[in-house]
């Protein structure tokens, strides 16, 4: 039986009050996709409810932290958090880090003490141009293919969308590799692949900061075919 875990490390771009001296100049930045997922949140809820899974969520902004990179990789911190006092930074990892990292982790543990696999969602969005490149893709669902149970899934449920949703551009590993620094990383090195499943879901911020009716459809597509893909 498997039983799903729903996160989102970058829900919003919301600065703590005891931080935000550091961020006077970093307005505008905040309001972009390096500040935080648009959509990211409103689609874990909607896949948090329709799987009855818990949801670990954070509304806090990436440039005080990045939720979604382990300890020493060198874009943990943007350039608005000095270096110096060295407390500071371990004061905000020891209070906004830690506690999000240990809480997805303690989920995992729960749900395979009861006996069950874990499927682990990670809601994201990316811009639709990074850097002049336009990202070719609505959809991209990011896993490590080393695992197999993470492969089969990602195949299965990118059918799946096809069938419901014919239009949508659908890749794999993409606009990232799975198989990259993220909290999904981390926890395969936790737990195995007969324990765990997860996938990095990564929306195209196009349908979020578009229409409102190709957004909303996108979203319930893409929890039709989770449902169907899982099922099969």
């Amino acid at each position: 039986m498997d039983s799903f875990v729903v996160t989102c490390e970058h829900g919003g771009n919301r600065i703590p009050p005891a931080y935000r001296r550091f961020f006077a100049t970093w307005r505008d930045v905040l309001e972009t996709h390096r500040g935080w997922d648009p959509g990211a949140l409103r689609l874990a809820r909607e896949f948090a409810k329709a799987f009855d899974a818990p949801l670990v969520e954070s509304t806090t902004s990436r440039l005080l932290v990045d939720l979604n990179r382990s300890i020493g990789n060198p874009d943990l911190f943007s350039d608005a958090i000095p270096r110096e006092p060295p407390e500071l930074r371990t004061e905000i990892v020891t209070t906004h880090y830690l506690p999000y990292r240990e809480r997805a982790e303690s989920l995992v543990e729960q749900a395979l003490g009861r006996g069950h696999r874990v499927v682990h969602l990670s809601s994201h969005s990316f811009t639709p141009v990074l850097d002049g490149d336009v990202r070719t893709a609505d959809v991209g669902l990011l896993y490590d293919p080393a695992r197999p149970g993470e492969a089969a899934l990602c195949a299965c449920w990118k059918e799946t969308l096809a069938d419901l949703a014919p239009a949508l551009r659908v890749r794999r590993n993409y606009p990232y590799l799975g198989k990259g620094d993220g909290l999904t990383s981390h926890l395969r090195k936790r737990f195995g692949p007969a324990d765990y499943i997860g996938v990095e879901l990564e929306v195209n911020q196009a349908f979020v900061l578009g229409p409102g009716a190709p957004w909303k459809a996108l979203r319930g597509h893409l929890v039709a075919s989770l449902r169907t893909a899982t099922n099969r």
